[in-house]
């Protein structure tokens, strides 16, 4: 055992909280095999693997020789026991139509839709592209996919002709599965018109599923084109799973990066799904009475992990809504909680502070009572959305599990972890470590940081549920996350040694507790001095006329950049003179005045993409009347055309150009 590795253990030790917890990540470090080799004993392995690992920096074989099938493991282990009859998925459209599923109900339709994928010749190892709305056939897909051994990559709904185009040809995907439209805050938008605009570019793509969703008119192309149901109506229930190499990859799911082209990350079967298992019984504290709902889109690695394959492995029962959070009222979300029990609510910081926005009211008005457990995703959540969705939608008496993980990571990695137990919390830090997850903040050099000095969050060593390469590019896999610290001795989890770069800034407090701080690659030189946007915002929502805040850079020809600051305000409050310069103060006063915005903006909304994340980078491009660029993930038009005439307002009261309309 190396002296770093004894020293972790000596601190773990002294301290005065998380005791199992501590233990639990003591055995993962000390004897990793074993401890690896009992959770993965939780699911179904055809065949036993031979090594639980095969370390060839960076690159890991998990649970090498096991043979295991993940549509088996979410299905047929259930569909074998008293869970067959057991709610699988409450689904509920935007326009108010609903479905029940048990899992008997899913395990028939994926096992017909595999033998649909057959017929049309898919085989193992073919990509399947799926360009799918939120309804219960899109996961069908995907576990039909998983059955037989072909890789699904699902695109995001909301994606352009275009990015779908790029990323079925990446994938070299032989069939698309789509369907007529999607509903989206009372409107259909067209996929499969979408889908045939993509498709004109692409010849790989042999056959078109189409499932009816909105009886939207659509064109069929004889021969290439079917409807979902026509298939289905043709085949089977008889449909065996595959047994599968434990390092088969499972799916591709390419990052919605700003520029460049989409990398394909590429998870394998065994080594996620026992990361998925073990992390939703962790973080979740996951029951068998459970009603839990993720409100992320599958098209996102949320939703693949913990709306899609997490919950099923558990056999729990999920909530699926298609629609948006505020259509038709801003208190669907409650209404859906109520209506179906919801114990266990996972969503996202931005939609957090969107409701904030709309006041306590709508969410006094349902019964919540029924919530026992609330989580976050996808960004640091700032301390005064933390409290408000604690009292507000937690009434005060539900724990937050804030998580951090990437859609690399496959899982989730740093969280508190009632399954284990709850070490105190703190609003706005994610906590510790999972058990099996080394997580260090090091300076530039690659040395541990100190307590609260900002610094890069870095994982030490493979883990399950890891990404196992990118899709037809290895060295880019190689450079873009295991390149920046290299093998040095910090790592002691696995030997050889290989350091994770995640590319988020971080600090550890005199606890341990880790605090994200946003990315790396979003961070502002002003004069000098490197300042986060995350903590520009955060400052911002503290102050109580804020409901949500966007900052970017501006170049500026001394300073380098001027910081600017977008911001939404809570009801009773109005745009004023004052309330800009009060601001602006505030944010000077609480980081300090090398931070303060040189220019703020009220607006009604932020552009945001579909999943909720703030597109930082379409600010930036308004505020230095630059070219937007891509917008196929925005969700809405509007809050960039708002974001230009406020700014376009004050350079007329400058004296200044307009800003040249882009859209």
């Amino acid at each position: 055992m190396s002296e770093a590795t004894k020293l972790y253990m000596e601190e773990a030790k002294r301290a005065s909280y998380g005791h199992k917890l501590r233990q639990m990540q003591e055995l993962a470090l000390r004897d990793p095999e074993n401890f690896w080799s009992d959770i993965a004993r939780n699911l179904y392995w055809f065949k036993t693997w031979e090594r639980v690992l095969e370390w060839n920096p960076p690159f890991a074989r998990w649970f090498a020789g096991g043979l295991i099938n993940a549509s088996f493991n979410c299905l047929d282990v259930h569909v074998k026991t008293g869970n067959r009859n057991k709610v699988a998925i409450f689904w509920e459209g935007e326009p108010g139509d609903r479905r029940v599923l048990t899992y008997l109900d899913l395990w028939r339709e994926v096992c017909k839709f595999s033998n649909v994928l057959k017929d049309l010749g898919v085989k193992k190892g073919d990509r399947v592209a799926i360009y799918m709305p939120m309804v219960p056939e899109l996961p069908v897909a995907m576990l039909a996919c998983a059955r037989i051994g072909a890789i699904h990559s699902v695109v995001f709904s909301g994606f352009s002709s275009e990015a779908l185009a790029v990323r079925i040809r990446d994938s070299g995907a032989k069939i698309l599965i789509t369907a007529d439209g999607a509903y989206r805050r009372g409107r259909i938008v067209q996929l499969k018109k979408t889908a045939d605009e993509a498709l004109a570019k692409i010849p790989s793509i042999q056959n078109v599923v189409v499932l009816r969703r909105t009886g939207s008119d659509v064109e069929m192309k004889e021969g290439r084109d079917f409807w979902w149901d026509d298939l289905m109506r043709e085949n089977s229930l008889n449909s065996q799973a595959v047994p599968l190499e434990s390092e088969h990859p499972l799916y591709i799911l390419y990052t919605s990066g700003t520029t460049g082209r989409p990398k394909g990350v590429v998870h394998d079967t065994g080594g996620y799904l026992v990361w998925l298992y073990v992390t939703m019984k962790w973080v979740f504290d996951i029951k068998p009475e459970d009603i839990y709902w993720c409100t992320a889109d599958i098209g996102w690695v949320t939703g693949h992990s913990y709306v899609v394959y997490g919950p099923l492995l558990h056999g729990a029962t999920s909530v699926m809504y298609e629609g948006a959070p505020d259509y038709p009222a801003p208190d669907r979300w409650w209404e859906i909680i109520e209506r179906y029990s919801v114990s266990i609510f996972y969503t996202t910081p931005t939609a957090i502070r969107m409701h904030m926005r709309f006041g306590e009211d709508w969410a006094r008005r349902h019964d919540l009572s029924s919530l026992r457990l609330l989580g976050t995703v996808g960004e640091p959540i700032n301390p005064e959305a933390w409290r408000w969705y604690q009292k507000v939608i937690g009434g005060g008496r539900c724990p937050i599990v804030d998580t951090w993980w990437q859609t690399e990571t496959g899982g989730i990695m740093i969280s508190p972890a009632p399954g284990i137990e709850l070490v105190p919390l703190k609003p706005g830090s994610a906590t510790l470590p999972l058990p099996g997850v080394h997580a260090e903040v090091v300076d530039e050099s690659g040395k541990p940081a100190k307590p609260y000095e900002k610094g890069y969050l870095v994982i030490l060593g493979p883990w399950p549920g890891m990404l196992t390469t990118l899709w037809g590019d290895p060295e880019s896999y190689k450079s873009i996350y295991w390149s920046k610290f290299g093998q040095n001795n910090l790592n002691f989890y696995f030997d050889p040694p290989a350091v994770y770069y995640t590319g988020d800034y971080a600090m550890k407090d005199d606890d341990g507790y880790i605090w994200l701080l946003g990315r790396a690659d979003e961070v502002l030189k002003v004069a000098g001095h490197r300042i986060g946007t995350t903590e520009v915002e955060s400052a911002l929502v503290m102050h109580e006329a804020v409901a949500e805040a966007a900052v970017t850079g501006k170049p500026d020809p001394v300073r380098g950049e001027t910081i600017v600051a977008f911001v939404t305000l809570k009801p009773g409050f109005n745009p004023s003179d004052s309330l800009r310069t009060e601001l602006i103060r505030w944010v000077g006063k609480t980081v300090g005045p090398i931070a303060s915005p040189s220019e703020l903006y009220f607006v009604s909304k932020l552009p945001k993409t579909r999943s909720g994340k703030i597109m930082r980078r379409l600010l930036r491009a308004v505020v230095s009347n630059m070219p937007l660029g891509d917008m196929t993930t925005l969700e809405d038009e509007t809050s960039i055309k708002e974001a230009m005439e406020a700014v376009d307002l004050l350079r007329k009261a400058m004296g200044m150009g307009e800003l040249e309309s882009q859209l």
